[in-house]
Parts: structure tokens; sequence; C-alpha cells
């Protein structure tokens, strides 16, 4: 797969992904708890990201 959006974006949008997916997440807790963990995780990856490409634009 290819990511190269993701090196476009700035840290902004990644971190709003984050919060959605977080969100996200928490409505979908009692329906999947599959999707749940996946979402959790993708939230969780999305802010990583962001905050690292925040820290090397500096």
């Amino acid at each position: 797969m290819n990511f190269n959006f993701l090196k476009n974006l700035s840290p902004i949008y990644l971190y709003m992904m984050s919060i959605i997916s977080f969100v996200l997440s928490n409505l979908c807790r009692d329906v999947n708890l599959i999707a749940y963990y996946i979402l959790l995780l993708m939230g969780l990856l999305l802010f990583v990201f962001g905050f690292l490409k925040s820290r090397n634009r500096s």
C-alpha cells in the first residue's frame, strides 16, 4: 500500500483524524469489539504519526 498522501498532510489534519477515530471507536464499542480495537489503534497511530511529523518540522 502506498501511504504517500500521509506525508503531505499537515499534523493538524492527522490530529483531527485521530480524534474522529477515537470518537468512532467509542461509539461502536458495544456493537463490534473488533472494530473498536481497530479504530482505537488507528487513532493512536495517527496521533503518534502527527506528533512525530510536527517534531521533525521544527
